[in-house]
C-alpha cells in the first residue's frame, strides 16, 4: 500500500502530526519525516523520534548513487523508496523545495 504523505509548513506542526499518527496507532518504526535539507530532515526526526529515509529503505545502490545525486534527485529518489510513484515523487519534492515538511506514514 502506498504511504500517506502530509505536507506541514513548520517543524512545530510536523513534530503534531507525528503526535497524531502516534496517537493513531501507528508505530515509531512507520513514520518518517522529510525536510529538503538534510540537518532540519535530522533535527525533526530527533525531536519526534520519527525516522529517516535512509539505506533500509532506499537499498544500498540507490544510497550509494544518493552522494552523487542532485539534491532534488536525491530527495526523489527517497520518495520513491518508500513506495511513492514518480510523479508523486517529483511533486511533493517541490513542495520540499518551497520549505515544506513532509511526514510519511507507511500504511501496513
Amino acid at each position: 500500500m502506498k504511504p500517506t504523505v502530509q505536507v506541514l509548513d513548520t517543524g512545530m506542526a510536523a513534530i503534531n502530526a507525528v503526535r497524531d499518527l502516534n496517537q493513531r496507532g501507528y508505530s515509531q518504526d512507520d513514520i518518517y519525516v522529510l525536510a529538503h535539507d538534510d540537518d532540519h530532515t535530522d533535527s525533526l526526526a530527533d525531536a519526534t523520534n520519527a525516522n529517516t529515509i535512509g539505506m533500509s529503505e532506499e537499498g544500498v545502490f540507490t544510497s550509494m548513487a544518493n552522494l552523487f545525486r542532485s539534491r532534488g534527485d536525491e530527495l526523489r529518489a527517497k520518495l520513491e523508496s518508500i513506495g511513492l510513484s514518480e510523479q508523486e515523487a517529483d511533486q511533493y519534492e517541490q513542495e520540499l523545495d518551497k520549505g515544506k515538511v513532509l511526514v510519511i506514514a507507511k500504511i501496513h
